[in-house]
């Protein structure tokens, strides 16, 4: 058996350095004056004594590299355990949720899916919705360090590709993940404070702004209100399309450009390839709007907004889309599996990997037309190796696979086959809201059995983790020393 004192430490301080983030919504419910700060104390305590315990407890095994099976249980240990002490707070207060709810919210903040079992959020506490807005802000800079340092480490789904990309420190990975952390941690709250500010200049009340800024950098997708941006109709839905917009792009980028470097960000062909295809669903999908009669300006703001939430996994909604018709229904089912760049707060499949899915094909077609030609792939500008293409194809192969299982499983608790598919891949790609009268963009996951919600929060942990990550752990060679 391996060591897993360093797995053990770590998860440790992040549980303990959850517990003391609690006192913030216990602070809000103090300045509110309702009776739940007491709840936020007590979950702080627990979730604090038990992380540094633990931390204690394995200080002596630390050590500055870890094994590949150690990464492996660390990048879905982490994400595992988060969840069952962000959601002690929602079983002790109000909504008095279950244990499986409580999980299912917990898990869908800190994966940034945004699919919520809670309804009637204006009746909440303060606290609590200010927790599942942190929950969602903590998850999404979390997400962008886990995809810069340990999926290219793991060489999971082609990410290897990104592994000299920047901050390479001989493979160490604790002493690089705390590296990025902290460059990235100054880029990512400069941008929420920037959003919560242009949230504050639209006329949004400041409470709601804080929520909506945090899920927003996040793309995560949790608001204050059951009509989530819909309540916020007008200038405040441009904003969030451009902040969302903003985090789907590689953070690595903004580091360089604060450096003063932005041929990178300019050049990457992963940035140029999101922007286009984001600028073309606008004008499709606009186009096809104003064709039925909808005036242009609403038209306009309500494709920006929903196309952008949807692409980039946020999944937010300003109005029921699938009102507007069958044709954008579909296409919104397509596009939430695209997803952002990598090394962002997006989710998904990835713009990089359906790039270097054409770069192979295009390959092949050449191999076909000219057999004793020599037809390399190549992703910005430099030859793709068999590993990497292999990876992104398993990849793809697993996340189509496992959301045909995943529907079948819910399908199997009495869900219908839209509820069913739409749920999977909702869940799968982080996306946050399905299709369909019950979990569609003007309903939520609450009517749900227990048995569903558990088979989506695993869904969730899959997606947000790149499937593979948490398929080896699965495997019986992975526990062979």
């Amino acid at each position: 058996m391996f060591d897993l004192r360093p797995v053990g430490y770590v998860t440790g301080l992040l549980v303990a350095a959850l517990g003391a983030t609690m006192l913030l919504p216990m602070a809000v419910d103090l300045y509110y004056r309702n009776g739940h700060w007491a709840v936020f104390l007590e979950s702080a305590i627990l979730s604090g004594v038990t992380g540094a315990l633990t931390a204690v407890a394995c200080a002596n095994g630390v050590k500055q590299r870890l094994s590949i099976q150690q990464t492996f249980l660390l990048t879905t240990g982490v994400w595992l355990m988060l969840p069952v002490f962000g959601a002690i707070p929602f079983v002790l207060a109000e909504p008095n949720a279950t244990v499986t709810d409580a999980f299912f919210e917990a898990m869908s903040g800190l994966t940034t899916t945004g699919s919520t079992v809670f309804d009637q959020l204006e009746t909440l506490p303060e606290g609590i919705l200010v927790w599942r807005s942190m929950l969602q802000w903590f998850g999404g800079v979390g997400i962008i360090v886990v995809a810069m340092v340990f999926l290219p480490e793991l060489r999971v789904g082609g990410m290897q590709i990104f592994r000299s990309e920047s901050f390479d420190t001989d493979g160490k990975v604790l002493p690089r993940a705390a590296q990025i952390a902290a460059r990235i941690s100054v880029i990512y709250f400069g941008l929420t404070a920037v959003c919560y500010v242009a949230y504050i200049a639209v006329g949004m009340p400041s409470f709601h702004a804080v929520n909506h800024a945090l899920t927003t950098i996040a793309t995560g997708g949790f608001s204050t209100f059951d009509a989530s941006f819909g309540a916020f109709q007008g200038p405040a839905e441009y904003i969030a399309a451009l902040f969302m917009a903003i985090a789907s792009l590689p953070f690595v980028r903004y580091v360089q450009l604060l450096a003063g470097s932005s041929g990178p960000l300019l050049r990457d062909p992963q940035v140029r390839g999101f922007l286009w295809i984001l600028l073309t669903l606008y004008a499709v999908v606009c186009l096809y709007q104003t064709g039925n009669a909808v005036p242009f300006e609403t038209a306009l703001r309500e494709t920006v907004f929903n196309v952008t939430s949807i692409l980039t996994g946020t999944g937010y909604a300003s109005t029921d889309y699938q009102l507007w018709g069958p044709f954008p229904i579909v296409l919104f089912f397509f596009i939430g599996l695209i997803g952002g760049c990598a090394g962002s707060t997006s989710c998904s499949i990835k713009v990089f990997r359906y790039q270097l899915l054409i770069a192979s094909i295009r390959s092949q077609i050449g191999k076909i037309h000219s057999p004793h030609g020599v037809f390399t792939p190549r992703y910005d500008g430099r030859p793709v190796g068999e590993d990497v293409l292999s990876s992104v194809m398993v990849f793809f192969v697993a996340f189509i696979v496992s959301m045909g299982v995943i529907s079948v499983l819910l399908g199997a608790t009495g869900l219908d086959t839209v509820t069913s598919i739409s749920g999977a891949a909702a869940a799968l790609a982080n996306i946050g809201p399905g299709l369909g009268p019950m979990i569609g963009p003007a309903g939520n996951f609450a009517g749900l059995s227990d048995t569903a919600k558990w088979i989506l929060a695993a869904a969730m942990l899959l997606g947000r983790l790149e499937i593979m990550a948490v398929f080896a752990i699965l495997t019986v060679n992975f526990w062979r020393v």
